[in-house]
């Protein structure tokens, strides 16, 4: 693949490809050819695997195959104008029939009763399920070479997919990041002198950006699950109980900066978003609780900012304190304008 940053210029281009939106054909035919193939194929592999999680490589190798043959056809020269919208048209009506080798999902037989451009938008907004738990189990060194020795390229494929699926609700940019990242590692250790003293050299070169991905999907998938004011509770909660001698001024900015991280980053194609607004959050969390709990004063001591923030994340509940018989807000208070900070102080 190519640089990153310039991969994701296409995200945008391989979703409209579902809406079938003319306007934006000449985006993707000069991103096809800025790219290649190969690179445009490898995108729709990580978006298409991440968007269809339940979906089996066959199916999503088969969605991948078809959008970019419907690319390159429309994108050619001398392509007919209607091309664009006749093949799209055909990728949503070849979903819709019983033998669909495309990814289901319960939302596809109300789609299909739609007709033209209403149905390659509905298609494109049916939402489907994330993995609940990462599956993924990497392979030794020994078999991701042999692997990789046997067929390069149904190596790439199969682990872009796999990893996807099982780490979708990371930002599409850190997919894709990583992913290029591992097999870069994976092409240059296989065909080394010494695999496995390579292998251990470039996991550590890579070791933030798979812990910044992994631990991206973990925290997105919670927002996804919980929305954001549930989410937002759920960060106070856990602050409060892993430090409860803080006060509500010290977790309540604490938990409101982590949900506004959450809504600014997980969607957000910027492959920095996460690696820049999570250091920052550690330092907040460093300068409200450090000084209040043994732990986090331990996990501040941590070399890197991820260090930090995976260090607080999985801190234990603490002991209680031995408190005196909370005063729990009135259905007045919760039921009226006053709702939000009500239910703030009661669960500190």
């Amino acid at each position: 693949m190519k640089k990153v940053p310039f991969l994701l210029l296409a995200v945008a281009f391989v979703h409209a490809l579902e809406r079938g939106r003319d306007y934006e054909k000449d985006k993707v035919c000069k991103e096809l050819t800025s790219l290649g193939k190969d690179d445009f194929t490898s995108l729709s592999m990580v978006l298409y695997s991440r968007k269809f999680p339940s979906g089996t490589f066959e199916q999503i190798s088969h969605l991948v195959k078809e959008v970019v043959s419907l690319t390159e056809a429309c994108c050619a020269d001398g392509a007919d104008p209607d091309c664009y919208d006749d093949r799209t048209s055909a990728l949503s009506a070849r979903s819709c029939e019983s033998d669909s080798p495309f990814p289901e999902h319960p939302g596809t037989s109300e789609c299909c009763t739609k007709e033209g451009l209403e149905k390659k938008l509905c298609m494109a907004a049916l939402k489907h399920q994330p993995q609940e738990f990462p599956t993924y189990i990497e392979p030794s060194n020994d078999e991701i070479c042999e692997a990789f020795r046997k067929d390069p390229k149904g190596f790439a494929d199969e682990f872009m997919y796999e990893y996807s699926i099982n780490y979708g609700q990371a930002p599409l940019s850190l997919l894709v990041s990583y992913t290029k990242s591992y097999l870069s590692m994976v092409g240059s250790c296989c065909t080394s002198q010494n695999p496995t003293i390579c292998f251990l050299k470039e996991r550590l070169q890579i070791k933030h950006l798979s812990l910044l991905t992994t631990m991206s999907n973990r925290i997105c998938s919670q927002y996804v699950a919980y929305g954001k004011e549930k989410s937002r509770l759920s960060h106070l909660i856990k602050l409060s109980q892993k430090a409860p001698s803080a006060n509500l001024e010290d977790v309540l900015p604490l938990a409101e900066d982590v949900t506004a991280i959450l809504s600014k980053c997980c969607e957000s194609p910027s492959e920095d978003c996460m690696a820049k607004e999570l250091p920052e959050h550690t330092v907040k969390i460093c300068d409200n609780l450090s000084t209040k709990n043994t732990k986090f004063k331990d996990c501040c001591q941590e070399k890197t900012p991820m260090d930090i923030f995976m260090c607080a994340y999985f801190t234990p509940a603490a002991q209680p304190l031995e408190l005196p018989e909370v005063e729990l807000p009135t259905s007045k208070h919760v039921c009226g304008k006053e709702n939000t900070e009500a239910m703030d102080k009661s669960l500190n």
